[in-house]
């Protein structure tokens, strides 16, 4: 059997968890199998009628599977849900923040086949499919080295910065101190064996077992999005301020070609309401079948996109998902774009409050119940009397944050014949790719 590293993933969170276990399982000394509940009772788990502070299962075997009842996926997008998932490996139960957390522990390429088949479907071409693996294995790996490093110097890490009329703020995973991922599309979508079962999947990790991007012999910090919108983010924009020489804009089409500074709000407009040819401009089904899951093929306008508000939907939202009562809203205003044209800062201009809001994703979830498809749009204000517009209008670009690999101009590469280290170096630029283990 192959070696491979082992990843500990936090699946979900809960005051109970209600668990199975399909084989025998070793807890405390006791063999368990069948049907579990953990509740948080007096700030631990409460199990069996005993209090512990940390229950771990451990198969007796190394073919041990459980389930999770009531996962929620899609946490905060607009296709939330739960569903029953099934995991293979360990399974570990802590306690944090006045509930328990299900942590999985398993091999990182056993962790990779689920992730790939969460992210891709299985109809994705075997090169979209290889390029994938190295990119996913790669920025886990990244963030193991980078958490470890952060708790071996005790560095003081924050991830907002806010004053009377500003809060700068980005969403990264260094806030999962007892585990190294989520499940969730916080770090990358994991579901288990729940998604883990398509051959394709499986021989694509095979066939770059233990192979990473690389930038000076440090694991690449490999990001990736649904959709860039014609042009990649430099990682500065979205996360700390830490340029990689390998994440920097870029034209998503084979010739490159001239590229308009879309740091300039002028340039930035003009680019966001033409739709300029790109490798993810596509409405090809068969294409986007590849990189969408059912659910995510709710959303069908992701290149080019737009949503209206009116004021009191607009300022109710504000006030909602910000807590901020700015009154009524009278303006939302441009103050620094990224390479892409997302917005890095936006000034949110009410009757009762002016505040500048960042980064991007902290742009997107106060604009919208879920997240905005991207921060890259443009404001359009409709009906205004008396200095209060109406109806607001964002006329956006691209899904996602745009750092890194683009899945939608991936698939088009793969389908257009591309080999997968191929399309790894259009969108890390300079790196490479090598095996690790």
């Amino acid at each position: 059997m192959k070696k491979q590293p082992n990843v500990s993933v936090g699946v979900m969170h809960e005051r109970q968890l209600d668990f199975v276990l399909e084989a025998p399982y070793t807890c405390n000394g006791r063999i368990c199998s069948g049907n579990g509940q953990a509740v948080f009772y007096a700030g631990k788990i409460l199990w069996e009628g005993e209090l512990y502070e940390e229950l771990l299962f451990t198969p007796t075997s190394g073919e041990g599977a459980f389930w999770l009842k009531g996962v929620t996926i899609g946490v905060n997008f607009h296709w939330e849900r739960k569903e029953d998932q099934k995991f293979g490996g360990a399974l570990k139960i802590i306690v944090e923040e006045d509930a328990l957390t299900a942590v999985n522990l398993i091999g990182v390429e056993d962790y990779l086949i689920s992730v790939i088949s969460s992210e891709m479907s299985a109809t994705a071409s075997e090169e979209l499919l290889k390029a994938h693996a190295v990119i996913s294995r790669s920025w886990l790996l990244a963030q193991m080295e980078k958490n470890k490093e952060i708790l071996r110097t005790r560095t003081d890490y924050s991830a907002c910065m806010q004053k009377e009329d500003e809060l700068i703020k980005w969403y990264d995973r260094e806030d999962h101190a007892r585990f190294d991922v989520c499940a969730d599309d916080h770090c990358q979508r994991y579901q288990g064996l729940t998604r883990a079962s398509t051959k394709q999947v499986r021989e694509a990790v095979e066939a770059t077992w233990g192979e990473v991007l690389s930038w000076e012999g440090k694991i690449c910090d490999a990001r990736f999005s649904k959709c860039c919108g014609g042009v990649a983010e430099e990682f500065q924009n979205c996360w700390e301020e830490i340029k990689y020489p390998y994440l920097v804009r870029l034209r998503d089409n084979a010739s490159g070609g001239p590229l308009p500074d879309l740091t300039r709000e002028e340039e930035a407009e003009k680019w966001i309401l033409e739709s300029p040819e790109a490798f993810c401009n596509t409405t090809d089904k068969k294409i986007l079948g590849q990189v969408l899951n059912n659910y995510d093929q709710e959303t069908v306008n992701f290149y080019r996109w737009e949503t209206v508000y009116s004021q009191k939907e607009l300022s109710d939202l504000i006030f909602r998902r910000s807590g901020i009562d700015y009154g009524e809203i009278k303006d939302l205003i441009p103050i620094e774009r990224g390479t892409s044209g997302r917005l890095v800062k936006l000034k949110i201009v009410g009757t009762k409050k002016v505040m500048t809001i960042g980064k991007e994703l902290e742009i997107r979830r106060t604009l919208s119940e879920s997240h905005l498809y991207s921060s890259a749009f443009v404001v359009r204000k409709e009906e205004v009397a008396d200095g209060i517009p109406g109806r607001f209008r964002l006329i956006g670009a691209g899904w996602g944050h745009g750092v890194g690999l683009c899945q939608i101009g991936a698939a088009v590469m793969g389908e257009r014949g591309y080999k997968y280290r191929e399309i790894l170096l259009h969108y890390y630029v300079g790196a490479e790719v090598e095996k690790r283990y």
